[in-house]
């Protein structure tokens, strides 16, 4: 029998239709550990991670007992899943959920969350934070009936799933509201729907991570926390490793980035506004290497290569991620830098290359 993360690999990232009674029937199979515990449900379009890594800390650092669940990862599947600050035995973790999920077929991701509220439970933990995959309303995670959520912000992604327009988006995002939830807000602008959900309190917040330990807890906090998150903002001597998935997404990375002449290393998903992007990473540097990455969705080198061709004085495509890094810092030269963006599965590709030296991260407020 293959290892059990060798099994959660061969399964399917993506469900043939949407919905939650999969995902249910499997919990109840597992004797519903998600009611094991309070739960803060995180959505939104970027920033999710780091909101749920910040208020996971913040209530550990209050004494808590804390589960945080986040997606996807950069430094290996147990990253998803962490109990107390630690990554789990994921091992042990999918042990518990292999059987019943096999017999319903479950998607990876149904698997993943599954196997992460098995583990809080069975850890103990006071709370658990927990990260949404895709939208809201038939995520996996939307199981939770969780009394207090988090909308950290809504932009254009996923629009083939989600809708075309932000205020669509969001109402697929805030579905995961019940009656009576405290909801906790990046953008004001979003308030109107939430009480829509019948949200018996809602905050705005630009710290949205702090602000759902606050709520959580009824109380101010003082000071801050640290965290880490892989591939969100590392910074490697000049170069810097910075997952941005969508325009907004390199948008704020833009606000961040210390100097204007980096060869721009990218791996964009097809479903992706890829033009968009690149016009974007066109004010971090002059230069492109187009590649790609470990997921079918990747856009092929090429057509990266030719998106960017009008944007960037010099571009080159190079399939090999480890070959295409080796490429750009080739082209930087001593006194350069690159950036390497877009698809967090490019950034989880060339983990190798960060456990090799050391790295500051900066994650995403």
């Amino acid at each position: 029998m293959p290892s059990h993360v060798d099994w959660l690999e061969s399964l399917s990232p993506w469900p043939e239709e949407f919905g939650l009674g999969r995902m249910y029937a499997l919990l109840a199979e597992l004797g519903e550990p998600q009611r094991a515990y309070p739960a803060i449900h995180v959505v939104g379009t970027n920033g999710k991670s780091t909101a749920t890594r910040r208020a996971a800390a913040f209530l550990a650092r209050e004494g808590l007992s804390v589960g945080a669940y986040t997606s996807p990862h950069v430094s290996g599947w147990a990253e998803r899943i962490q109990v107390d600050g630690e990554d789990a035995d994921l091992e042990a973790a999918l042990s518990r959920v292999r059987g019943p999920a096999e017999r319903l077929a479950a998607t990876q991701f149904e698997v993943l969350t599954a196997a992460a509220f098995a583990e809080f439970a069975a850890n103990g933990v006071d709370v658990a934070v927990v990260e949404a995959g895709l939208g809201g309303r038939h995520d996996a995670t939307n199981v939770l009936g969780a009394r207090l959520v988090v909308l950290t912000n809504v932009a254009l992604d996923h629009t083939d799933v989600l809708g075309s327009t932000r205020e669509a988006i969001a109402a697929e995002k805030l579905a995961v509201v019940s009656p009576g939830a405290t909801v906790v807000l990046g953008e004001p602008e979003w308030e109107s729907r939430a009480r829509a959900r019948e949200a018996g309190q809602v905050v705005v917040a630009d710290d949205a991570g702090r602000a759902a330990a606050e709520a959580f807890l009824g109380r101010p906090l003082e000071g801050d926390v640290e965290i880490a998150l892989p591939g969100r903002f590392d910074v490697i001597g000049e170069d810097v490793y910075a997952g941005a998935h969508n325009p907004a997404g390199v948008a704020w990375l833009l606000e961040r980035l210390p100097r204007r002449d980096y060869v721009v290393l990218a791996s964009i998903l097809a479903d992706k506004d890829a033009e968009a992007m690149l016009r974007l990473l066109a004010q971090a540097g002059t230069a492109l290497v187009a590649t790609s990455s470990g997921n079918a969705r990747a856009l092929a080198p090429a057509e990266l290569a030719r998106l960017g061709e009008s944007l960037f004085a010099r571009v080159e495509a190079v399939a090999d991620p480890e070959q295409a890094l080796a490429r750009a810092r080739e082209l930087a030269g001593d006194d350069g830098a690159v950036l390497v963006t877009g698809s967090l599965y490019l950034l989880a590709d060339l983990n190798i290359r960060l456990a090799r030296v050391p790295w500051e991260s900066s994650a995403r407020g």
